[in-house]
């Protein structure tokens, strides 16, 4: 079914300067494909047909490689646009094409129903329907589409909405008619309430999309927002009793994905006896980032990248992400996980992949996500004595005292979980051999951020060693890319300070994103839920990808757990363990974020 109900200029790639835009395509003529829910046996014939049920008004165009086409005659005093929307178009195979009589237009429209389990919890208010008011706010959804919330919380629509509403808002850049699209959002908002291990209930809910659906061909998504443990209920009772019997159905599945290698693979099992892998959409919010999505953009589109991108030219790379706050309540679910598991694991880990990856054949998701396999296995599995950890203690600053993490009342006192951990990862490929991949993350710390850092080789023979001094990573050259805040892309460089004398200074180009582009950067999960919706895979985890990342961190945390290692202690606030600069020491490299920012 061919689903032309989405706005054109939702997904638009074009190159823009500050002049002009030369719009190239939308979304659908490139990487994206609009036929969402063709299927694998109509895609064997390399021919799609577009008709309606009107031969007088559309006349089919049939064209090679699964592009759509048609011409439309306008009908009385209706613009073909008009009639694009009341008459929605289908794709069919060749032979389909020859029988138009028999095409029923409202059996053959399409509609998104998305169902939110967990829709009392946090993430959903703050994260998941912000993001579904922003998409629709932008015309990204569907013509025809329902949200319901399922939990096991007692609530009427009215109440789900009343809840929803406390946590939408308008971009910035585009407030006409808020109040009016929010209202119209609403409407389209319901909710169920019922346990997540209760096929009666799910069945409930099937009833209930139906009548939404109203006979069209109904597609499904179904986000988990709900703890790991019960996962595999939820999805048993949603592909039982509410799939979808004549369109796709879909899950979205959040992380933690197990905690080791053989509960990652258990719970993967045990998905895949109700779902295909390309049905699963594993999330990491970090993959939606603006920045991180920019980075394959920046790397393979500029001719001054990518000749530099390998170890003749690249000292090392840091990916450093730090929250300035603590657990903050939530240390009851981060004492089962610690933060190797929370952070590095994935975020931190995903990230890498994408920068280290080699040229993908095509920007198609699965080319791009083998490429991220072949690295993830080309790396060392991480050894203990290239691993520090940490854990925050109270600390008085300015009056205020902040409290340690073992004073969490969530939280064990004797507990071990790293709050803190800085490692040393290796590829052993051609590319990268011997350069040190360096990943710091940590909580309570002096400031929030989430950063690339590639620090360049020394210029050898450098003419200019003498000004610089014996701290020659004064003079290194560093690309900077700040995921957040404050998104930008910068290059340090040595620069002449003007005047009479030879005196050097660093200074960046500087590439903010706030100060570049007037638009507001969309929320990852905006980006992502329109991916699972349009069935782009590109920016979510495949099993055998998930495989390969536990493979490098699951002996070092087996082994971190059963010696119980003690983490050395840093104060709220603080910029880490010591222990984090001796690590980089041996390798030679200094912490970007520490000391030579200005």
């Amino acid at each position: 079914m061919l689903n032309l109900s989405s706005s054109a200029h939702c997904r638009s790639y074009r190159f823009s300067s500050s002049s002009s835009a030369y719009p190239t395509s939308s979304h659908c003529g490139q990487h994206r494909s609009a036929v969402s829910s063709i299927s694998p046996k109509q895609l064997l014939s390399t021919k799609v047909c577009a008709h309606s049920n009107r031969k007088t008004l559309w006349s089919v165009v049939c064209m090679q490689e699964g592009v759509v086409a048609a011409t439309a005659t306008p009908i009385g005093n209706k613009t073909p646009s008009k009639k694009l929307k009341d008459d929605l178009l289908s794709v069919e195979s060749p032979m389909e094409c020859k029988d138009t009589d028999r095409f029923d237009i409202k059996r053959n429209e399409s509609t998104v129903s998305i169902t939110v389990v967990g829709a009392s919890g946090d993430l959903a208010k703050k994260k998941i329907f912000p993001a579904l008011f922003a998409l629709y706010y932008e015309d990204c959804l569907p013509e025809h589409f329902t949200i319901y919330g399922y939990a096991r919380s007692k609530m009427t629509d009215a109440e789900l909405r009343n809840m929803v509403s406390q946590t939408l808002t308008c971009r910035i850049d585009k407030r006409e008619n808020c109040d009016e699209k929010m209202e119209q959002f609403l409407k389209r908002c319901f909710y169920h309430s019922g346990q997540y291990d209760s096929q009666d209930n799910f069945t409930e809910l099937d009833k209930k999309l139906k009548e939404h659906e109203g006979g069209r061909v109904s597609n499904r998504l179904f986000y988990l927002s709900i703890p790991p443990n019960i996962f595999i209920d939820a999805v048993r009772c949603a592909t039982l009793s509410a799939s979808s019997a004549n369109g796709w159905t879909r899950v979205i599945v959040e992380k933690p994905f197990g905690r080791d290698s053989e509960s990652s693979a258990a719970l993967t099992n045990s998905l895949k006896q109700y779902l295909e892998e390309d049905q699963i959409f594993r999330i990491d919010h970090y993959l939606g980032k603006e920045l991180v999505e920019n980075l394959s953009v920046l790397r393979f589109s500029n001719l001054i990248f990518e000749p530099l991108w390998s170890r003749q030219y690249i000292r090392n790379v840091q990916l450093i992400f730090s929250e300035d706050f603590g657990t903050e309540g939530r240390g009851g679910y981060f004492d089962n996980y610690g933060i190797i598991r929370d952070i590095m694991q994935n975020h931190l880990l995903q990230i890498l992949a994408l920068f280290a990856m080699e040229t993908p054949v095509s920007l198609d998701a699965e080319d791009i996500r083998n490429e991220k396999v072949k690295v993830l296995r080309s790396m060392r599995p991480l050894q203990l004595e290239n691993v520090v950890i940490g854990q925050y203690k109270s600390h008085t600053r300015g009056g205020v005292n902040y409290p340690g993490y073992t004073d969490d009342k969530t939280v064990p006192k004797d507990s071990l979980t790293p709050t803190f951990a800085a490692a040393a990862l290796f590829i052993d490929n051609a590319r990268w051999d011997g350069v040190p991949f360096l990943m710091k993350a940590g909580k309570a710390l002096h400031n929030k951020r989430a950063e690339i850092r590639v620090q360049f080789r020394h210029v050898p023979g450098n003419l200019y060693n003498r000004n610089f001094g014996t701290d020659l990573d004064q003079a290194t050259n560093e690309l900077v890319i700040r995921v957040q805040p404050d998104e930008a892309i910068y290059l340090k460089i040595n620069n002449k300070v003007p005047g009479l004398g030879m005196r050097l200074d660093r200074s960046n180009l500087n590439l903010l994103y706030s100060t570049r582009y007037s638009k507001e950067i969309p929320d990852a999960y905006e980006r992502l839920l329109l991916d699972a919706i349009e069935g782009e895979r590109r920016l979510f985890i495949r099993s055998d990808e998930l495989d390969a990342a536990w493979a490098l961190f699951t002996p070092v945390l087996k082994e971190l757990e059963e010696k119980k290692i003690i983490p050395e202690y840093y104060p709220y606030g603080s910029r880490g363990p010591v222990g984090a600069h001796y690590l980089a020491a041996r390798y030679n490299v200094r912490w970007g974020d520490v000391g030579l920012e200005k």
